[in-house]
């Protein structure tokens, strides 16, 4: 069951989210979105205020068939791709949209981020792959959204920007910053040549490296074996 719900504390979570990737300079403007799934649908950002702006009451809860709660402000656009990655992906808590501009660069060059340097592993593939282009807003931005993440946690949208996801806010806006970072490094490396990508075994190795990345024993826990996860 999804973390959030239909409350101030849910909606303010995804304000502070939405003003995090202006703050990060993944964002400007009203551009982007940000949304949570509740066990009756979901949390989403409405289309056209600005994050300066922006409070809790703004937020705005709705089904994932696109029905709207009485007396709210409009969803954002895009908001079936938000709604679509829940009816899809049943780990998925979270989603962040975002016009980062590295990222975007690579969007309107259409090039996927290859697996150029190990963190790429991070969004659960050997590559943050490239979703085909599509109007925004569109019912097939959505479907090729979908299939970009088929086997990813994140992707480029085709001349657009990017889209991550994750268990709850936190998680997703942490990997919208590392894609953003990705597409600053595959950038720069094409200004000098491009570069050496790693191999499938390598990459492997890389996953399994991150089942326990980040785990903690500690001193008391050694003998027993007993790990925490922190």
């Amino acid at each position: 069951m999804s973390v959030y719900g239909n409350n101030t504390e849910s909606r303010q979570a995804i304000v502070v989210t939405l003003k995090a990737l202006g703050d990060k300079q993944l964002n400007k403007g009203t551009s982007g979105n940000v949304s949570a799934r509740t066990p009756d649908g979901m949390l989403i950002t409405p289309t056209g205020v600005d994050p300066s702006l922006l409070l809790a009451e703004h937020i705005v809860h709705m089904t994932l068939d696109g029905s709207v709660d009485e007396g709210q402000l409009t969803p954002s656009s895009e908001w079936r791709m938000h709604a679509d990655i829940y009816r899809h992906k049943a780990s998925i808590d979270a989603v962040v949209h975002c016009h980062s501009p590295y990222a975007t660069i690579l969007a309107c060059a259409r090039r996927a981020i290859p697996a150029m340097h190990y963190m790429v592993a991070a969004a659960g593939s050997d590559a943050i792959p490239l979703a085909d282009y599509a109007t925004f807003g569109s019912q097939e931005l959505s479907t090729a959204n979908l299939q970009a993440l088929s086997g990813a946690t994140a992707c480029l949208l085709a001349n657009h920007g990017q889209l991550a996801t994750g268990r709850d806010l936190p998680t997703a806006l942490k990997l919208a910053e590392l894609v953003e970072e990705q597409a600053h490094c595959y950038w720069g490396t094409l200004c000098i040549g491009g570069p050496v990508i790693l191999d499938k075994q390598e990459m492997a190795s890389v996953h399994k490296a991150f089942e326990r990345y980040g785990q903690q024993t500690t001193r008391d826990d050694l003998a027993s074996g007993n790990r925490l996860n922190t």
